[in-house]
């Protein structure tokens, strides 16, 4: 018997992907375990959650940390997910140079009642 295998990508073949356009403008998706996986639209709720927080996090971390919004971290070479926020090392670079990878990464916060069931 023969059984289909699921294709694993790695972020460069991810990132190669959405370079020629293969995911639809109108959804977001992320790379979680090699899985494309399509994100959950954010209800009201999550929205108001997300904004009260980052505004607080900015406060409080007075440019001593970089608060990152629903931006790509690397937590290795299949996993590349958009957690609501992420609370990361400053770098001269400001993260032109690649997206911050776990020795970066001081927080990470997802606002969730959904995406617990695979992170």
């Amino acid at each position: 018997m023969t059984f289909a295998t699921a294709k694993r990508f790695s972020i460069a073949e991810y990132d190669r992907l959405a370079e020629l356009g293969f995911f639809e403008s109108d959804n977001r998706f992320e790379l979680i375990r090699g899985e494309i996986i399509k994100m959950a639209a954010k209800g009201r709720f999550h929205s108001v959650c997300n904004t009260l927080l980052v505004e607080e996090l900015i406060i409080l971390l007075a440019r001593r940390a970089r608060v990152r919004v629903q931006e790509p971290i690397i937590l290795s070479d299949d996993t590349e997910p958009e957690p609501d926020v992420v609370i990361a090392r400053s770098r001269s670079d400001n993260y032109v140079s690649s997206h911050p990878e776990s020795a970066d990464i001081l927080l990470v916060i997802e606002v969730s009642d959904s995406t617990l069931k695979y992170c």
